[in-house]
């Protein structure tokens, strides 16, 4: 069930991602950028998840952890870079 979790809000990051990119408006990009960033935060609670339930060894999932932290990190700055313009 938690991998199902963790499939549903990882994928959901490229395809709200993907909306962004086809976005009308400033508004509209930023608005969809924070959908991305809501599925990032989902992607990494589940993966903190699995791995306190020790369902996956926690060597196994440290660099897709990093990795979310770091899209995380990208993905707020892309959105305040576009709100302060």
């Amino acid at each position: 069930m938690l991998g199902k979790q963790l499939l549903r809000s990882g994928t959901s990051v490229g395809a709200n991602y993907r909306e962004a990119s086809r976005s009308r408006s400033k508004a509209e990009f930023a608005a969809k950028l924070g959908d991305v960033l809501k599925e990032l935060a989902e992607s990494e609670y589940w993966l903190e998840l699995l791995t306190e339930v020790s369902v996956i060894a926690p060597n196994r999932l440290r660099l897709l952890l990093v990795e979310t932290r770091e899209l995380i990190a990208i993905f707020v700055s892309s959105i305040k870079t576009v709100r302060s313009r």
